[in-house]
């Protein structure tokens, strides 16, 4: 297991976290583990995302580890990783307790690394990893009290690292029956000039469907709350139809000091065609969402 006093940091300022999203029929809680480094200084969160609200547990970076070889965060007594989640949080100062554990089953990893050839990039701002584009969860949390059942739901994984999140960029993930897609457009710098990033996937019925910039897609518009990308005869669209933003912390060279807004379960409409067949199309209020264009 690698310890929290072993990583990698360029020019000291790096961070990288990891979202464990939870859903049942009605209920959605999302969990943000992460570590930051700035200016000689490191610290470790977990952030926690349900459908009405957002909460930050500042915690000693001495009581993280974590392994670099597979999907496993350990913050103080609080467990994240492939097999499941195991809470035991109490933080009498801010009033937030977090108790329960959920088991995972049938992950489904995507093919190769979703950065594709930018994985070999050095210094990029920031990187981008899917763990599991959709399975299955069960067992019970309690967020402040409030009960959170998830027998028989559905989870997503996913992670982030480097050193900053993109100044804009768009972000999305749902799933649908057995399903599931996601999708981030960002605007990427890199030696001294920017352009548009890609990455997304679209699972259907056990089959992924990759739209990336190293595969050829494009914005093909891009509105307030909407956005459409092309990649040869794919076309994807993604709407944010109603709101329901809570509020992040978010890094700007290692230090979690900017604020973003995430919908972790909102409305949202989604299309996804090849030659004008569609291949999926569907609304969603279990859809997480972050619109920072």
């Amino acid at each position: 297991m690698k310890k929290n006093n072993n990583f990698n940091l360029f020019n000291n300022k790096y961070f990288k976290g990891w979202y464990f999203k939870c859903c049942s029929d009605d209920k959605t809680v999302a969990f943000i583990p992460a570590y930051h480094s700035c200016s000689g200084k490191k610290t470790a969160s977990l952030q926690v995302i349900t459908d009405d609200t957002a909460l930050t547990l500042n915690i000693p970076f001495r009581e993280l580890k974590y392994d670099k070889r597979k999907l496993y965060i350990k913050l103080a007594k609080s467990i994240f990783s492939c097999k499941g989640i195991l809470l035991d949080f109490k933080d009498k100062k801010n009033s937030i307790e977090l108790k329960g554990s959920v088991r995972f089953k049938y992950l489904t990893p995507i093919r190769y690394d979703i950065m594709g050839p930018f994985s070999a990039v050095p210094f990029m701002q920031c990187r981008h990893s899917v763990y599991s584009m959709v399975h299955r969860i069960d067992g019970q949390i309690t967020v402040n009290g409030v009960r959170y059942d998830f027998n028989g739901g559905v989870g997503y994984i996913e992670g982030d690292r480097g050193y900053s999140f993109p100044k804009h960029y768009i972000w999305t993930q749902c799933s649908f029956e057995d399903n599931s897609l996601m999708l981030s457009v960002a605007d990427i710098p890199m030696c001294g000039f920017h352009f548009k990033g890609i990455i997304g996937i679209v699972m259907i019925d056990g089959k992924e469907h990759r739209i990336a910039t190293y595969l050829g897609a494009r914005i093909y518009r891009l509105g307030k709350d909407y956005v459409t990308v092309k990649q040869g005869n794919y076309m994807l669209t993604a709407r944010l139809m109603k709101k329901n933003p809570q509020a992040l912390s978010a890094p700007i060279n290692g230090s979690m000091c900017r604020t973003i807004h995430e919908s972790a379960s909102c409305a949202a409409y989604y299309r996804f065609s090849y030659k004008g067949y569609v291949l999926c199309e569907f609304v969603s209020d279990r859809a997480a969402f972050e619109f920072e264009y």
